[in-house]
């Protein structure tokens, strides 16, 4: 380009061509050319070298600030994917360069990014909810959240289906109501009851029909749900159950994020156990909320509050129908309460009670009206919460679920001659030899 220009421009000096065709040739305007001619006239060919030539852009990185991003994205943040290492330079290390330069610094140092991206498979999309706390979405994710050192734990939480807010979330070693419950409590203190939760057909939220009925549901002819669908029953919640993964699609895709995002946030801080981790989700969840929760459609929130007959202990809490003893006393594991004398007969021996086993580990008794009888003290150890086999305490207002019999003409109400082929055959053949 530039010998293009000096040839042109020195037959425009020779008068071999007019200031016309020398800007058709150059593709400039005349103006421009007289400029050009000037500065050749002046400097000779060497002019027409652009001035920055040679010079650094004033918008370059600086080179240490890029040393700085290779070594942390090796050492302190390796294995954070380019948008969330971009986060924490910004955050940790005040650090603010685009993602795009961040890509690029990082490929040119050969730091290839920690997840391969598959093609997207077509799937239609559900509408979020209009308002806030019309839709909780509930799961748990096993995965080694604390390092391959530490093995596999499950992280439960809630998320709001409007917002994509996370509501709660608790680390627990397994899967499990109790985990569940402690999430329905955050819920239900910081924001209140909402209207329906999505969770997949768990055995925590979700009787199959082939689990096998108690001795005291077959007396009753009904089926209790589980101690969470017992709790979200007492709410008045809604409870969605869904048919595969990518139907609750908006915690599955949560669960991408926290396995990449919080996984190396929990490094980088050093926590090696559960209580240290559940120590850190608080403020984590501000962080991850303000960064990626979006405005509902309707400002209006949809949550309720809790009525005026529950508290939240009363409704996160294991519940069971027990018999009292002929000495008056209920028994739970190895602890056992004692029942004071009871008004009018005296004796509460084999009273149906409700027993209630709360977070904390304490035990509480109560007489069918709803009155404390009994109060164990909080122990100074917590063992393992679980749901026991024992019969599960009905409570009024949440309807049972129907305990399916077999029909008349099931065959399991027949004698195996009269429908089994085989059976049959051999009657048959019996008869013809006693014949």
């Amino acid at each position: 380009m530039q010998d293009r220009r000096a040839l042109v421009l020195a037959r425009l000096v020779t008068g071999k061509v007019t200031t016309g065709e020398a800007a058709l040739l150059l593709g400039l305007s005349e103006r421009s050319v007289w400029r050009l001619r000037a500065g050749f006239l002046a400097g000779g060919p060497a002019a027409l070298v652009h001035g920055n030539r040679g010079r650094r852009p004033t918008n370059t990185l600086d080179p240490a600030t890029v040393a700085r991003v290779i070594t942390l994205a090796r050492t302190t943040y390796a294995g954070c994917n380019d948008s969330h290492l971009h986060d924490l330079l910004a955050e940790r290390e005040r650090i603010l360069i685009s993602r795009a330069s961040l890509q690029r610094i990082l490929r040119g140092a050969g730091l290839a990014s920690p997840h391969r991206h598959r093609p997207p498979r077509y799937r239609s999309r559900r509408e979020r909810r209009a308002a806030a706390g019309m839709l909780l979405q509930l799961d748990g994710s096993r995965h080694r959240w604390l390092g391959a050192a530490c093995g596999l734990s499950t992280l439960l939480g809630a998320i709001d289906d409007a917002t994509g807010e996370v509501i709660a979330a608790v680390f627990r070693q397994q899967e499990d109501a109790a985990g569940y419950l402690t999430v329905l409590r955050e819920v239900l203190r910081a924001h209140g009851v909402p209207l329906a939760v999505y969770s997949d057909r768990h055995g925590i939220f979700w009787r199959s029909a082939r689990e096998r009925s108690s001795v005291e549901e077959e007396l009753d002819g009904h089926r209790q749900p589980t101690q969470v669908g017992r709790a979200l029953g007492q709410l008045s919640v809604e409870m969605i159950f869904a048919n595969s993964p990518q139907a609750k699609g908006r915690i599955e895709r949560l669960w991408g994020t926290f396995q990449d995002r919080l996984v190396s946030e929990l490094r980088i801080a050093g926590i090696t156990t559960l209580e240290q981790a559940n120590l850190f989700l608080p403020r984590y969840l501000a962080r991850h909320n303000r960064r990626f929760a979006i405005a509902p459609a309707d400002p209006n929130a949809a949550w309720r509050p809790l009525a005026q007959d529950l508290s939240i202990d009363a409704v996160c809490c294991f519940k069971y129908s027990k018999r009292v003893a002929l000495d008056n006393t209920v028994r739970f594991g190895e602890v056992m309460l004692q029942l004071p004398r009871r008004a009018g007969w005296g004796s509460w021996a084999n009273a149906r009670v409700e027993l209630r086993q709360y977070l904390d580990g304490s035990l509480s008794v109560h007489a069918p009206g709803g009155r404390v009888l009994a109060r164990s003290a909080v122990p100074t150890r917590l063992a393992d919460l679980r749901a026991r086999d024992y019969a599960r305490a009905p409570i009024p207002g949440v309807p049972a679920l129907p305990l399916q019999r077999p029909p008349k003409d099931h065959p399991w109400r027949k004698d195996l001659r009269e429908w089994h082929p085989l059976a049959a055959r051999r009657t048959m053949q019996r008869a013809r030899r006693e014949s």
